[in-house]
């Protein structure tokens, strides 16, 4: 069965058989990798596409660029996306510079993750995390790691 796996770069939708996911597919429109091994950047453009539209659950760190548990939090993140994919898109929302989603998602608190499975939130948990913290988190909440 194929899954619907939003492209990074133009946010096009593909379907990916799942047993091919780990073969590094490409997109079928501009043919760039569907996985990068870093959290995408989400924007107002590609919200939807990202987050509602995969297949594959995302996690999405919502951070400020004046937080410091957020920078301290980023290349544990990042260290995520080189580590959690393709099972789990990663991506990052700042909440200065996309305020109408960071509305939309009730962010009270910074650094927030958000995992998202089907398209709706599943699970939110405040504060940074180690490495290890978050993948028990993860798998706490029905990710596959």
């Amino acid at each position: 069965m194929p899954l619907n796996i939003s492209c990074p770069g133009c946010s096009t939708l593909n379907k990916v058989p799942a047993e091919r996911l780990q073969d590094g597919p490409k997109c079928g429109k501009c043919k760039q990798p569907l996985f990068l091994a870093r959290p995408v950047e989400l924007t107002t453009a590609n919200y939807q596409n990202m987050v509602t539209r995969n297949d594959i659950p995302v996690l999405v760190d919502c951070w400020a660029s004046w937080c410091g548990p957020c920078k301290q939090f980023a290349p544990v993140f990042e260290q995520a996306a080189g580590l959690f994919e393709p099972k789990l898109r990663l991506a990052k929302l700042d909440t200065e510079a996309e305020q109408a989603i960071a509305a939309q998602l009730q962010i009270r608190s910074i650094p927030t993750l958000i995992l998202f499975k089907q398209g709706r939130e599943s699970a939110r948990i405040s504060g940074a995390l180690p490495l290890g913290q978050l993948k028990q988190w993860l798998n706490q909440n029905g990710v596959d790691l």
